[in-house]
């Protein structure tokens, strides 16, 4: 009877503990990042995330990628996660700032530190962040947003290089880093971006340099905008542009033009 007893009580006892936990807040861990940096207290907020293959760092203001390496000099550049450092007044985030190959200093109590987060959850953040935050620090988020690991940010960020309610120097940023990526997706976009005769021209011409940033793909684009693009502004920074490509197909382009003459 008494065993009955106890385990009639385990069992009303293992209840209750499902229920008091079913109905506790979630775990910090659990919420998105946006919510966490929501919540955190004015002051500097970081987290931490992982970075892309070939992405290094000096541990101050010197990030790099493998594709801008100088062929000529080194300097210390060493891999880790990529950290961001928020800095929240008055419940808003004023500024933002970007680390590679750094050890975050010991925080004191205006220091919140949320550890390392997913790159999705990284990303997701960060890209509302451009395309919401103010001017400044929407451009200080695209940086971070690029370098994550095993996450394709492009696609957003062509959305918000064609967002005409954001300002034009978070458009123009978003322009410039997707011309980083080497990718075919990439350039298309970019180049849709140069022939939108309603876009910014500021926008339009950042566009045209992000493609010659660009490889092969990256001429071609630029030989059909000095063609055929209807924006005599817009075809000087091509023909500039190929000027400085030292192409092959940029040379009989420049002497089809003069033969014309």
């Amino acid at each position: 009877m008494r065993i009955h007893s106890l385990s009639r009580t385990a069992g009303t006892l293992g209840a209750a503990i499902v229920l008091a936990v079913s109905a506790a807040p979630r775990d910090a861990r659990a919420q998105n990042l946006a919510a966490r940096v929501r919540q955190a207290s004015d002051g500097s907020v970081r987290f931490s995330f992982a970075a892309r293959e070939g992405v290094c760092g000096n541990g101050h203001n010197g990030i790099s990628t493998r594709s801008d390496r100088s062929q000529d000099v080194e300097w210390d550049c060493e891999s880790g996660p990529v950290m961001v450092a928020l800095t929240k007044v008055g419940g808003t985030v004023s500024s933002l700032r970007t680390y590679v190959g750094a050890k975050w200093k010991v925080g004191g109590a205006d220091v919140t530190q949320l550890g390392t987060v997913g790159t999705r959850d990284a990303v997701e953040y960060l890209l509302g962040v451009a395309e919401s935050g103010s001017a400044k620090v929407a451009e200080q988020a695209i940086l971070p947003a690029t370098l994550a690991d095993s996450v394709t940010p492009w696609p957003r960020l062509l959305r918000l290089a064609r967002d005409e309610s954001r300002p034009r120097e978070v458009r123009s940023r978003a322009v410039f880093w997707v011309g980083q990526a080497a990718s075919d997706e990439a350039t298309k976009g970019l180049a849709d971006v140069v022939e939108d005769e309603s876009g910014d021209r500021e926008v339009r011409k950042a566009a045209v340099f992000a493609l010659s940033q660009q490889k092969s793909s990256g001429v071609e684009s630029l030989l059909r905008i000095a063609r055929e693009n209807k924006d005599k502004e817009i075809r000087k920074q091509a023909i500039f542009w190929l000027g400085q490509s030292k192409d092959p197909r940029a040379l009989d382009y420049f002497e089809a033009v003069l033969v014309k003459r």
